[in-house]
């Protein structure tokens, strides 16, 4: 009879481990899938658009599917952040008052897919576990942009305008290159300890190349702040002073500031031939403010602001100058407030601090690298947000931010 245990036991091991390989695999994929960064491959001839459609439906339905069968789990995590289905939900019913309600809905529907997806990632895989997947994801993303830029330039690279020459990869735009790289340096570099040091150090290196590649200043400049901000905590841990308190928040304003300051110093100074209004972001900003006083509680749904024929980005469009219709304001926080008004920008920011404390107290309560990651993304997400939209958007950026806001909770309770 020992021998038949011993043999059932290796057997469910041997089926577990498969499970859980599927469960990986099944991650990556829709870390792909969700944001729609796929859509290049049947471009150049690679993926037939079906199949590329086909993996977006199957990590919505597969997200769904999964919630359902991990329920109990995945309850519990659900009932420790009310704010993020709150702000979802709104999201999700703000098709009502859009002036472009399909539009609306279709990208509520991305929102609660999304949640879904970040439940199950934050109730299924700890920690070491997140940064591992996310990092194998990064990485692949990063040599199929090598792949991409080099035997397909005219894809992989911006081929007119000020940007010609610029990489973009398997993105859409050489900016997202360069935010995704960023992204990929921060993660390699809180891999835990017992990863290979050649993958750790590969990785590092071929996420700092692409950003010079991308030629993405925002990124580079975006890239030493969040490095530094890193050396910085890994440094000061939590020593139950509130002066490494105040100097971490004091950390988050300065780099916020240092950013705009940093990537935009030469329209701030000088005029130079150049657009002295934050690359034409300000404008956008004012029609944005102007019409948000119009509907100032519950905005005007989800990318109901910025809609294909929408007179509201047409007159965007029109204050920049140059009659180009902007898809977004290029600002997260202004986005998120033309979207859902103050109401959805309150959810927003009580969802926010309260992952920020609770990603601070794990940072300093520990001596692993690993534990750095929640609160150097959400850093990171805030810094970057000052000039591109991820708030509320299909991608990874909003993927990983719900995924952390559910996962520190479960992080506080190991303590």
């Amino acid at each position: 009879m020992i021998p038949l245990t011993n043999n059932n036991t290796h057997t469910n091991q041997y089926i577990n481990s498969k499970i859980r390989l599927i469960e990986k695999t099944f991650v990556i994929i829709s870390l792909f899938a969700f944001p729609g960064i796929l859509y290049i491959f049947p471009r150049i001839g690679i993926l037939p658009q079906g199949i590329v459609t086909l993996a977006k439906y199957c990590s919505w339905i597969g997200s769904l599917l999964l919630v359902l069968l991990f329920w109990r789990s995945c309850i519990i995590l659900s009932i420790t952040n009310i704010f993020i289905w709150l702000l979802t939900g709104l999201s999700v019913i703000s098709f009502l008052w859009s002036d472009f309600p399909s539009v609306t809905f279709l990208n509520a529907i991305e929102v609660l897919m999304m949640t879904l997806f970040s439940l199950y990632f934050a109730t299924r895989f700890c920690l070491e576990e997140q940064i591992k997947l996310i990092s194998t994801t990064l990485f692949i993303g990063a040599i199929l942009s090598i792949f991409v830029a080099v035997i397909f330039p005219n894809f992989g690279r911006h081929i007119e305008g000020d940007l010609i020459g610029a990489w973009k990869g398997i993105y859409w735009q050489k900016n997202i290159l360069g935010s995704m790289m960023v992204l990929s340096s921060i993660t390699f570099y809180t891999l835990p300890k017992q990863t290979s040091s050649f993958y750790r150090y590969l990785g590092l290196s071929i996420a700092l190349g692409l950003i010079l590649f991308s030629t993405s200043k925002t990124s580079l400049v975006l890239y030493f702040i969040s490095m530094s901000i890193m050396i910085f905590y890994q440094k000061f841990r939590w020593r139950g002073k509130i002066s490494v308190v105040l100097v971490d928040i004091g950390i988050l304003v300065f780099g916020c500031v240092l950013l705009l300051v940093s990537t935009f110093w030469v329209e701030l100074l000088t005029e130079l031939g150049k657009d002295p209004t934050l690359t034409g972001r300000t404008p956008l900003w004012n029609v944005m403010l102007n019409r948000l006083m119009d509907r100032p509680l519950f905005g005007y749904g989800i990318g109901g602001f910025w809609a294909p024929g929408s007179q509201y980005a047409i007159e965007a469009g029109k204050a920049v100058g140059t009659g180009w219709i902007a898809p977004s304001g290029h600002n997260g926080y202004m986005d998120i407030l033309v979207d859902l008004g103050l109401v959805g920008f309150s959810l927003f920011l009580i969802i926010y601090c309260i992952t920020f404390i609770k990603a601070f107290r794990i940072a300093y309560s520990s001596n692993k690298k690993e534990d750095l990651w929640y609160l150097t993304y959400i850093t990171f997400l805030a810094l970057n947000s000052l000039t591109e939209t991820f708030f509320l958007r299909p991608g990874i950026h909003w993927m990983l931010f719900i995924t952390v806001a559910f996962s520190v909770n479960k992080k506080i309770r190991e303590y």
